[in-house]
């Protein structure tokens, strides 16, 4: 292995990350920190930990193998997340950051619904964290998996070794750095991510013989392979395009928005994290469009890839670059990994410890003693994540195809329209919650009109609030005063920062 340069850039590489986790231990000096990073993180960071967040080993292996098999009508649902995640950062993130400091100090969506209404009962703050932990463990779980088969196949590994490795890292950073070694590691690998797509897709396009040659090359394989509409119908374009929705409800990116500095950061952030978005997207549809040309050139090399499409990022990095840059690049798919699964299961740490331990078991809990169950929660996920993700073939890593659009449905619209609409009730965001969350599983087994789920749940659940909301007694004065002040706050911060 340590004769391999592949081998040695990857063991650089991870312990570079030790070593940012280790640096942000000494800025983590209470519970806040250890959570939500004290509020602290600057636009640029915020951007790239979102985008890092976000794209897992998909980005890197999913997007370019279905476009290499299919061509470029798998770009829809490309066009669909970069439009959502535009949409997110300008409706959701400067409400959400100033509205979570107004409502207590909320550090946890969880906590935010619980302040947000003034839910006494904990009904919404149970609801949601048992919503999050569920589909968050199953998420770790493919993470851990992800990981163990990018080491299987690049370094010879058992696979149960490989689970070993690929977690080992992730989990310690997570452990010892809480959420700033996670939003500065997402920031390097968010780079590295960027950097692997812009410089990989290029490549091969001049090794096929440039742009022009390489398009009529794809051409010959198949006339339909250019088309953006090949085998879509208008249904399977929604549903694609539906995926964008899925952004105004997931945890691991609203807690960002919590996190920024201050919201005059907002607008430079949401820039610079929709750039890193269309750089990435189409690079890893470049990276699969151009490898179909390569590989059609090179029949003699085409094997691998035909035998598994996800691989030809690796493959043609491995074949077109010197072994210690193709080791840089192909670490982006760790990266990728990494990035996902550190949020993934800081979230659950931070769902355990804030929402059941401080608010049922220990109320008068020490900062100290806060971090460290933190701490331990982030271990007692990673096992269970590790021992669910020991057999790669079982049946609940199904359900990953529909997390997204749980966490869509359930809290998209609970989070869009609490943050717009004063008159939303708690009762209201309950029924949203639940709505949106039986409709994604329903409609995923009975699979009616080939509709995404995420489309009816984000409907139902949103006719939902609006009902009960309207159908319940007004909220409480102080609950109005605050959204107003909030809307106020977000409106001369705003303005302020595009004066300036």
């Amino acid at each position: 292995m340590f004769s391999n340069p592949a081998a040695i850039t990857f063991i650089g590489y991870l312990i570079a990350m030790l070593g940012v986790g280790f640096f942000a231990y000494y800025y983590t000096r209470n519970y806040a920190d250890y959570i939500l990073g004290g509020r602290s993180l600057g636009g640029i960071v915020t951007a790239l930990s979102v985008g890092a967040s976000d794209m897992s080993g998909w980005l890197l292996m999913g997007v370019p193998g279905s476009v290499f098999l299919l061509g470029i009508s798998q770009s829809w649902i490309a066009i669909g997340l970069t439009v959502g995640a535009w949409i997110n950062w300008c409706l959701v993130a400067p409400r959400l950051r100033i509205y979570t400091e107004k409502a207590r100090n909320s550090l946890t969506l969880p906590d935010y619904f619980t302040q947000r209404f003034e839910d006494k009962n904990h009904y919404l703050r149970i609801t949601a964290a048992v919503v999050i932990l569920i589909f968050f463990t199953i998420y770790c779980a493919s993470g851990v998996v992800a990981g163990a088969r990018l080491f299987e196949n690049t370094f010879d590994m058992p696979y149960q070794t490989a689970l070993i490795v690929g977690a080992v890292v992730t989990i310690a950073y997570v452990f010892i750095g809480g959420f700033l070694a996670v939003s500065w590691t997402d920031c390097i690998q968010a780079a590295i991510m960027c950097v692997a797509l812009i410089v990989t897709p290029i490549a091969v396009m001049i090794d096929a013989g440039g742009l022009v040659a390489a398009t009529e090359e794809v051409r010959k394989i198949s006339p339909d392979m250019v088309d953006i509409l090949h085998g879509q119908t208008l249904v399977g374009i929604i549903s694609l395009l539906a995926w964008g929705l899925g952004y105004f409800g997931q945890p691991h990116i609203l807690v960002r928005f919590m996190a920024i500095r201050s919201i005059r950061l907002v607008p430079r952030a949401r820039r610079v994290g929709t750039m890193w978005m269309i750089f990435c997207l189409a690079g890893a549809i470049f990276v699969g469009f151009f490898g179909a040309a390569y590989f059609a050139l090179h029949p003699d090399l085409a094997a691998p890839v035909h035998a598994n499409n996800e691989r030809v990022f690796i493959i043609l990095t491995s074949l077109l670059f010197n072994p210690w840059i193709a080791g840089l690049l192909m670490s982006a798919i760790l990266a990728a990994v990494m990035s996902t699964l550190s949020c993934q299961l800081l979230v659950c740490s931070s769902t355990l410890t804030e929402d059941f331990y401080r608010t049922f078991v220990r109320p008068q809990a020490s900062q100290r003693e806060l971090i460290w169950f933190g701490r331990s929660m982030v271990l007692a996920i990673s096992i269970l994540a590790i021992w669910l993700a020991s057999d790669p073939d079982s049946l609940v890593f199904s359900l990953v195809s529909y997390a997204w659009a749980g966490f869509g449905a359930a809290f998209g619209p609970v989070i869009l329209i609490s943050l717009w609409w004063k008159r939303m009730t708690r009762n209201g965001a309950l029924a949203g919650m639940i709505t949106g969350a039986i409709t994604v599983l329903v409609w995923n087994h009975f699979a009616w009109f080939g509709l995404y789920e995420i489309l009816p749940g984000f409907i139902l659940a949103s006719l939902a609030i609006v009902i009960v909301s309207l159908m319940d007694k007004e909220p409480q004065a102080a609950i109005i005063e605050r959204h107003d002040l909030v809307v106020e706050v977000v409106k001369g911060r705003l303005s302020e920062a595009s004066n300036s």
